[in-house]
């Protein structure tokens, strides 16, 4: 039977843990034109369902289109200005600023642009899996994307 201590010491080592945001590791999936790094993941903290870290973008500067396989990601943007291009020819666009959120459901071609030419793209990046799926695409980009926004019973057209 495990006694108090052993139950204190078990919720101790495998309890909550907090990363400091110091302690982030680079040594994961990257995609040209963005940074990534990695905060929770199996290896740092056992996480088996979800991954979550941060990613920035330069001012002025653009990642490569690319998906993330069979992963879902939610993209929380902490600072500056975020343009999403996607589609099979990234012939979609919409932007993101603070305390938006955007989701990229699996397989979709994307590419994050920072829409600022003089401050970083801050974000904190979650996916619903541990493998770090980055798939590079060399496509053609539409000339002229089409705008979309987030239109249902409660928020109009702009």
């Amino acid at each position: 039977m495990m006694g108090r201590d052993d139950k204190d010491q078990q919720w101790r080592m495998h309890g909550v843990r907090v990363i400091p945001g110091n302690a982030l590791d680079s040594n994961t999936a990257q995609t040209p034109g963005m940074s990534r790094a990695a905060a929770v993941n199996f290896a740092r903290v056992g996480a088996e369902k979800i991954w979550a870290g941060t990613v920035t973008i330069h001012p002025n500067a653009k990642t490569g289109a690319h998906h993330h396989g069979p992963v879902e990601s939610v993209i929380y943007v902490v600072k500056g200005r975020a343009r999403m291009r996607w589609g099979d020819t990234l012939e979609f666009i919409a932007e993101a600023g603070p305390g938006d959120f955007i989701y990229v459901p699996p397989y979709v071609p994307h590419q994050e642009i920072n829409a600022s030419e003089s401050a970083a793209l801050e974000c904190v990046l979650l996916r619903s899996g541990q493998d770090p799926v980055v798939v590079n695409l060399d496509i053609p980009a539409a000339d002229n994307p089409e705008a979309v926004y987030w239109v249902d019973n409660i928020h109009p057209h702009p």
